[in-house]
């Protein structure tokens, strides 16, 4: 008697039932046994068996034509041939439109080497499905295979009275050329757009008529490739006067409306090779004056080979240059302070002009001044003085590069703000140049001028290249003085001072640095300091700073790393002093607002027990561990209204004192609740606690 009628929690169907059979393999089969044919009265009633099994999936279902297939191959396999052929005509009269059984059916004719068969189903699938164009390509194939070129010439004829795609015309052409049969090829073209043409010839203009007429592919498919085609078929032929026909005829068929630089572009080639150096010319230039600028990237830059194989160089500039610089000298009129077109500008003018005209037209650029002194109006104006100055050097001109620097410097007002880049790229340029003092002057001015980090640093590394390390303690003796709050300066000074074995004033660089009121990155410091210590291996005094460390922070990463060194330092001791840091950080953060760090360091201790403690001091650890717990709160919107209520999660610890009811309310509420869990169970199954208590 089922007491409980309620419906159970998951639904369990049929089909779930059987689709975990079938995964499972429940009614696994084992394979049938291997047979061995050894006498003819076995081996006919093995074919029997099979033949009925083929006919019982035919007769399930007819339309399935993969069983018909497999049927005829099997069939095939035994050589059974003309039971082959049977089932394959059985299967055409129940679907003959279906591609893959003629395939099939050709294709074991052939390959039985059953020849004529083979041209009868062919010519019965191209009549029956006369667009079916693999049945066509694989008709001539094994035509042409066979050695019978006019038996395929024949299927490529029936073929082209269906007007197929342009592909079918050139493998008919291909066909032709094969044999060397060019006029042939020129007469299917011809016969191909006569054909068109008659069909079409209400919809043409009686003057394209004699064109048309002659033309090929390219009135069916009227392409830019096609036409490009046929002239290089002309053209491959020797039919030079044919092929430039059929390019003018294109051009006159597109028009202005419908013009392609690609038929310029090969009909410009087309008299390159032909030496007719004024005909390219002229072509070049009609389709530059009617494409637009856009579509005729292509075209400009062949007509720029062109020329520059053929033309001479004024003509090069003129041409190809004059309508950008037309572009660029508008912009710069509409806004002389379009910097980005100045840059354009110059590009165009340095890779095509003389120094002259190129140093001008930075004169120009650079006169342009910005109206306003605020840095972020000069920061691409700068630029330009940049790259002037660059040209100068690569022009091998120091001496315009040097006052080209200096006018530069004279102009940007400093006490405004300044550029490092210009003092830096200014000094390495007078270094190029071999003159040391120069170079070391105009980073002296820069900083004395208008001091910066960047540039600080830049002097800096250039004095370490030299390996003049006096002058790298004086210039970041100044480095500090200018930014004291700098912790990486302070850092790198150290190191320099490390690296020239002198480890004292290192220390005492570290300490005056520790030292100052401001930082800007005081853990990276204090890190940097510890390490210091940890590698000259003085533990004490790595004791120490992070002793100091802690009188300044109790940040819980501070107390980790510090336990974490006292593990590494390798010592007999080094358990015992690892274990006495961690509780001075538990009792020292037992005050502290943000529980989750007391919690990552009790975390971290208890990691450190697992790994090298006992079962005394783990289970005094799990002791200390605290107990997460949901609450909520309520929130204030902005302005001081209700905004709901928010969930989030609390620690209690057990050494809290003031937590103590708390814990042992949380602990009533659980027992509570489990004995709510096993009340519940007993109301829903008694017989099962009828049965424990007897058992």
């Amino acid at each position: 008697q089922v007491k409980n009628k309620a419906p159970a929690e998951v639904q369990i169907t049929a089909e779930q039932l059987l689709r975990e059979a079938k995964e499972r393999e429940l009614e696994l089969l084992p394979p049938p046994p291997q047979q061995k044919i050894t006498d003819v009265e076995e081996l006919n009633d093995y074919k029997l068996r099979k033949r009925k099994t083929f006919e019982d999936n035919i007769r399930k279902n007819r339309t399935v034509i993969s069983n018909w297939i497999k049927y005829a191959q099997w069939e095939e396999s035994l050589k059974e041939i003309q039971r082959a052929r049977s089932i394959y005509e059985r299967a055409l009269d129940v679907d003959y439109r279906n591609v893959t059984l003629w395939l099939k059916y050709a294709e074991m004719e052939m390959k039985n080497r059953q020849v004529n068969h083979a041209r009868n189903i062919w010519d019965r699938a191209i009549t029956t499905l006369p667009r079916v164009n693999q049945f066509w390509y694989k008709y001539t194939y094994m035509e042409e295979m066979l050695g019978n070129v006019a038996g395929s010439r024949q299927v490529f004829e029936r073929w082209m009275e269906w007007q197929p795609e342009e592909q079918a015309w050139h493998s008919y052409i291909n066909f032709e050329l094969r044999y060397k049969e060019v006029d042939r090829a020129r007469t299917i073209y011809e016969r191909y757009i006569l054909s068109y043409t008659l069909q079409h010839l209400p919809k043409l203009r009686p003057v394209f008529f004699l064109s048309y007429l002659f033309s090929l592919l390219v009135i069916v498919h009227p392409d830019v490739k096609n036409w490009i085609k046929y002239a290089r078929f002309e053209e491959k032929h020797s039919y030079f006067a044919h092929a430039r026909k059929v390019y003018e005829r294109a051009v006159e068929f597109f028009g202005e409306e419908h013009m392609d630089e690609q038929l310029y572009v090969a009909f410009a080639k087309f008299e390159e090779n032909q030496k007719e150096f004024e005909r390219v010319r002229v072509i070049y230039k009609y389709a530059l004056d009617r494409i637009p600028k856009q579509d005729a990237q292509n075209l400009f830059k062949n007509y720029t080979i062109f020329e520059k194989k053929f033309g001479d160089r004024r003509g090069i500039e003129d041409i190809i240059v004059s309508k950008r610089r037309f572009q660029y000298e508008e912009e710069v009129k509409a806004n002389p302070h379009n910097y980005d077109a100045w840059f354009d500008y110059l590009r165009l003018v340095e890779s095509d002009t003389d120094a002259e005209t190129v140093r001008e037209v930075y004169e120009r650029a650079i006169a342009n001044v910005p109206p306003i002194q605020e840095k972020r109006h000069w920061k691409r104006y700068i630029y330009l003085w940049i790259n002037y100055a660059l040209y100068e050097e690569l022009e091998a001109k120091a001496k315009r590069t040097r006052q080209v620097y200096q006018a530069c410097i004279e102009l940007i007002p400093h006490k405004k703000f300044t550029f490092a880049k210009i003092w830096l790229l200014y000094a390495q340029f007078e270094i190029r140049q071999k003159n040391l003092p120069l170079a070391r002057r105009a980073l002296g001015t820069s900083i004395g001028k208008c001091p910066k980090n960047k540039l600080f640093k830049g002097y800096i590394e250039l004095e370490l290249q030299l390996r003049e390390f006096d002058r790298c303690r004086k210039l970041y003796e100044k480095f500090l003085e200018f930014a004291p709050e700098n912790c990486t300066s302070w850092i790198k000074f150290a190191e320099l001072e490390t690296i020239l074995g002198d480890i004292d004033r290192a220390r005492a660089i570290y300490e005056l640095a520790i030292g100052q009121p401001r930082l800007d990155m005081p853990e990276v410091l204090w890190k940097s300091y510890i390490d210091f210590e940890i590698e000259q291996e003085e533990y004490e005094k790595t004791r120490n700073l992070y002793r100091r460390l802690l009188q300044r922070t109790q940040h819980v990463k501070v107390w980790i790393s510090f336990a974490q060194f006292e593990l590494s330092a390798g010592k007999e001791e080094s358990l015992s002093r690892c274990r006495q840091i961690y509780e001075e950080a538990n009792k020292a953060m037992r005050n502290c607002e943000e529980k989750e760090e007391r919690v990552m360091l009790l975390e971290s201790w208890r990691s450190f027990e697992e790994e090298f403690g006992t079962d005394t001091t783990k289970e005094r650890i799990d002791k200390l561990m605290p107990e997460k717990i949901k609450k909520r709160r309520k929130l204030q919107a902005e302005d001081g209204s209700d905004a709901g209520w928010e969930e989030y999660y609390d620690y209690i610890f057990p050494e809290d004192t003031a937590n103590q009811p708390n814990l042992k309310l949380l602990a009533m509420a659980k027992l509570w609740k489990k004995q709510q869990q096993e009340s519940e169970a007993a109301e829903t199954d008694p017989d099962k606690d009828v049965d424990e208590s007897q058992s």
